[in-house]
């Protein structure tokens, strides 16, 4: 296990450099299978889908091993103008290939007859295998164009909204801000807002950072970002025929929209009464009432923080995935190893975390976790969900292939919430005094109002703006004043818990929304996992095969299938409701009553509300 934190991924098991011949050469190759591909199939697909799907199988890998490896290097060096031709070179070729010679294959698959696809489920066992991603297709023809309408979209794709998302996070990397002499760039004045003890900096921070945003462009470059991201979704929305504008999300996530709503009610209903019990906790321990939203993540004084050398939170986090499995941990190992971890920040270098997990032809998977690592609490955390994500994309990929592997967003978080949860609970049964476990409580209460709590606030959000942009183009003070609407819904009027300067424009660093309603997977995955962490006592022993299982299983399952075996289902309204009174309500209980025995008044009163924010009307 390295001790390097200036510890930098090696990916030289997918290409040697960008003048890497074999960048060409796989190219090249993955066009001519393309090109074999239709002329072995196109028209016969009803007698030789087994054959196709194997080779299929092929340009998978081929195109995620191309497009990862450039991914992963743009994301430490986002300003590299040659980096940016070669994604181009790489994406327009593709996107005329596929759109050229594998544009037929959904259109002739759901016009196969039910019985033939009977039968050929029966007699070819590669069909049979990828049966979950076939039903999934031929379920949602009803939302598929015309096969010339398609190939038009796969051609246009490579200049399409994604080059919006490309190009401000491109931009994002040269924010810069200004604080006590010190030039931060985004990563750094988030780490002095999230972790600087002294509330006043924050404070200034948070006004520097708004006031940033602002002065470099920033957000107005968002807004044109949005508006023609969310205004190239109505119109292909519509085209689809989709019920809502997140009906495509929820497609794609294998999940109905009642089940998405049920989430968002549970999290209106009872996530917001805990989020705002949360805050008073938190005021109280500062001393201050109301709090500034540059107190939002401020950690309670009662500890005083420290920072964890990066060999410590290896050994922490490798001991927690082994509480869970000794597979787990060996797949850690096996990451960091194989240096698939890129630690510090560096100039050039995106902010944020991330996993990124590509399926190999030899059945095998590299997965490389980006971090910026600084060594807060927090880092840590980053680093369990981060590998948490590893371990989930290398066994699905060994057990699916590239065509399967990858899990919808809604819990593609299972594995790496499940890290977190681990590592908390880790230190918090070593802990040896009320105020460690106090400090380890509170943060893991934080970090659950953010992922549940915000993350359903951010959907609100994102609702309203999508409804409004069907009406016409947005200007960045109508976003604003749609973030301040949904912020007040879910936080509290001005100076009931936070008072607001500084806020509004706030969403415009937030690049998920470029994304379409990504971000409620964040809320799903976390009470999904809850759910099924809590299951562990109940199971036993037998619940790290069933785990294991459930990573395994990829693309392939739905979220019912999955917590099936568990004897959950997230159909059911109180399995949302249960997630959050089992998890923060009592991290809540624990950690008020410490600080009663430490001294601390606690107002656990929480102000009802006086009704829920209207979710379904932005929907």
């Amino acid at each position: 296990m390295t001790t390097d934190d200036d510890l930098r991924w090696d990916l030289s098991a997918l290409y040697r450099g960008l003048d890497d011949v074999q960048i060409d050469e796989d190219l090249r190759a993955l066009i001519h299978l393309a090109e074999a591909f239709a002329r072995r199939h196109r028209g016969t697909l009803a007698t030789t889908l087994g054959a196709a799907l194997q080779a299929q199988e092929a340009m998978s890998c081929l195109v995620e091993k191309l497009t990862g490896y450039l991914f992963l290097r743009r994301a430490t060096d986002a300003a590299d103008l040659k980096i940016q031709q070669r994604i181009a070179q790489i994406e327009e070729a593709w996107s005329r290939a596929s759109a050229q010679h594998l544009g037929f294959f959904e259109h002739e698959l759901v016009a196969i007859d039910e019985q033939t696809y009977a039968d050929l489920i029966d007699r070819d066992e590669v069909v049979r295998r990828h049966r979950p991603l076939l039903d999934h297709a031929r379920g949602n023809r009803a939302h598929l164009l015309a096969e010339p309408v398609e190939r038009a979209l796969a051609l246009r794709q490579p200049f399409g909204p994604g080059e919006w998302s490309d190009h401000i996070e491109e931009v994002e990397t040269t924010l810069r801000f200004t604080l006590d002499g010190e030039s931060l760039a985004l990563p750094g004045i988030l780490h002095v807002l999230t972790h600087y003890i002294d509330g006043d900096t924050r404070a200034r921070a948070l006004a520097l950072f708004s006031e940033g945003l602002t002065a470099q462009g920033f957000d107005r470059l968002m807004a044109r970002g949005l508006n023609v991201v969310i205004g190239a979704k109505i119109v292909e929305d519509s085209e689809r025929g989709y019920a809502s504008p997140m009906s495509a999300r929820n497609i794609d996530n294998r999940v109905d929209d009642a089940t998405v709503e049920a989430l968002h009610d549970a999290v209106a209903a009872l996530g917001i009464p805990a989020c705002r019990r949360y805050y008073r906790l938190l005021a109280a321990h500062l001393g201050a009432s109301p709090l500034r939203w540059s107190d939002r993540n401020a950690a309670s004084p009662i500890t005083e923080p420290r920072q964890v050398p990066w060999i410590e939170c290896l050994e922490t986090v490798r001991l927690a995935y082994g509480s869970l499995s000794p597979t787990l941990a060996d797949l850690v190992d096996t990451m960091l190893k194989r240096r698939w971890v890129d630690v510090p920040p560096a100039p050039g270098k995106i902010g944020g975390a991330f996993n990124c997990t590509i399926p190999l032809p030899d059945g095998d998977a590299g997965s490389y976790s980006l971090l910026n690592y600084l060594g807060s609490m927090d880092d840590v955390m980053t680093v369990a969900h981060e590998l948490g994500h590893g371990v989930h994309g290398i066994l699905a990929a060994r057990a699916q292939g590239a065509r399967m592997f990858r899990a919808p967003t809604i819990y593609a978080e299972t594995a790496s919430i499940f890290g977190e949860m681990a590592t908390f609970q880790h230190l918090l049964d070593r802990a040896d005094t009320d105020a460690q476990r106090l400090a380890l409580l509170m943060r893991q209460s934080n970090a659950f109002v953010n992922t549940v709590v915000r993350q359903i606030c951010l959907s609100s959000f994102e609702r309203k703006i999508h409804q409004l942009r069907q009406r016409g183009k947005l200007t960045v003070d109508e976003i604003n004043e749609s973030w301040m609407h949904s912020i007040r819904a879910f936080y509290g009027e001005d100076g009931d818990v936070f008072t607001y300067a500084n806020v509004d424009n706030l969403w415009s660093y937030i690049t998920h929304f470029l994304r379409p309603f990504y971000v409620y997977s964040y809320a799903f995955g976390q009470l999904f996992s809850q759910a099924l962490y809590a299951a562990r006592d109940r199971l036993g022993d037998d619940f790290e095969d069933m785990y294991l299982e459930l990573l395994r299983s990829g693309g392939t399952r739905d979220a019912v299938s999955l917590m099936r075996p568990f004897g959950l289902d997230p159909r059911a309204p109180s399995f949302w409701r249960d997630g959050i009174t089992s998890s923060i309500d009592a991290w809540l209980d624990e950690a008020e009553a410490i600080s009663r025995r430490l001294g601390i008044e606690v107002v656990s009163a929480v102000k009802p509300l006086v009704r829920a924010p209207a979710l379904h009307a932005l929907g």
